[in-house]
């Protein structure tokens, strides 16, 4: 089996690639061609948990597992590996890190929803958080839209200065002045309490958020009342923990759009909302998109189990 280490896969996911894969991947699972069972996980003491996340894409021929672990206190928050096995005979065939194939199937995932639901005009861009994932969005939210303005927000004055040095953008005091007058707003922390609130958007807006809390929300109600909502796969954004999202319950799945199904808003003023919770079918397009440009180069040791 080929086995490639984090440097590796991060040298070889392409922005441009992996939002069109995670699309493809989204299509075969609106569709019902991809098999998916939600995640599951184990507890570690209340400090964290292990995760299982397992998929098939005929369309990308792709059979992959992840095991990921998220300990908030930990930096990255999310660590983990995937292993790809041949979809014919069941063989083992890769063993990849996951930790970055996950940071960036989530940002191309938010990319890919603001590529299809936020305004054509959005031109600014808020950013809540500092950890890896707001990085990420940071690199992927510019791929679909021109802004000509970013903000940043946090908790960590310190982390927040240097974020916002890093990425060339402006620094917010407070969330509700990082998201007052946003066009798209990313939400990526692991907050227990809103963010991002519904009474500071703007019309038009578009939201997305990619904190997992098991008994919390880092958006309120009001972001999500009258909005679009948009997820990756009902079946798993509408399940109990540890597959689907505290915000969600409550709410119709029936009311939700699928990223799969391409929507788009009805009206500039509308507010649209994607809630993401990661799902196996993003890994396996991803760990696929790897695979096919490390056998192009060559690159990957083999292992012989």
């Amino acid at each position: 089996m080929i086995v490639l280490g984090r440097a590796e896969v991060e040298a070889l996911l392409d922005p441009d690639e992996l939002i069109a894969a995670v699309l493809s991947a989204l299509i075969d699972l609106s569709a019902g061609r991809a098999s998916m069972p939600p995640r599951i996980a184990a507890w570690s003491a209340e400090r964290g948990l292990l995760g299982a996340m397992v998929a098939h894409l005929p369309s990308m021929d792709v059979l992959a597992a992840k095991l990921v672990t998220l300990f908030p206190q930990a930096v990255p928050s999310h660590k983990a590996v995937i292993v790809v096995f041949d979809p014919r005979t069941g063989e083992p065939v890769a063993l990849l890190d996951g930790t970055a194939i996950t940071a960036q199937r989530t940002a191309a995932a938010s990319a890919l929803a603001t590529r299809l639901l936020a305004r054509e005009d959005a031109s600014v861009l808020a950013i809540i958080g500092t950890g890896v994932q707001a990085e990420s969005h940071a690199r992927y939210l510019p791929r679909v839209r021109k802004f000509r303005e970013v903000r940043v927000a946090g908790r960590d004055p310190m982390r927040v200065a240097g974020f916002a040095e890093r990425i060339g953008a402006r620094v917010m005091r407070s969330f509700e002045e990082a998201v007052r007058g946003a066009d798209v707003i990313c939400a990526t922390t692991h907050a227990r309490d809103p963010v991002v609130r519904g009474a500071w958007l703007g019309p038009g807006a578009h939201v997305n958020s990619v904190g997992f809390q098991m008994e919390g929300s880092e958006i309120d109600a009001a972001v999500l009342s009258g909005a679009l909502i948009a997820v990756e796969s009902r079946a798993s954004a509408f399940a109990p923990p540890p597959a689907g999202a505290f915000e969600l319950r409550g709410i119709d799945p029936a009311a939700a759009v699928e990223l799969g199904e391409q929507p788009g808003r009805t009206s500039p003023g509308q507010i649209t909302v994607y809630k993401g919770v990661g799902v196996a079918a993003e890994d396996a397009a991803a760990a696929a998109l790897v695979l096919r440009r490390a056998k192009n180069r060559g690159l990957g040791r083999q292992l012989d189990l």
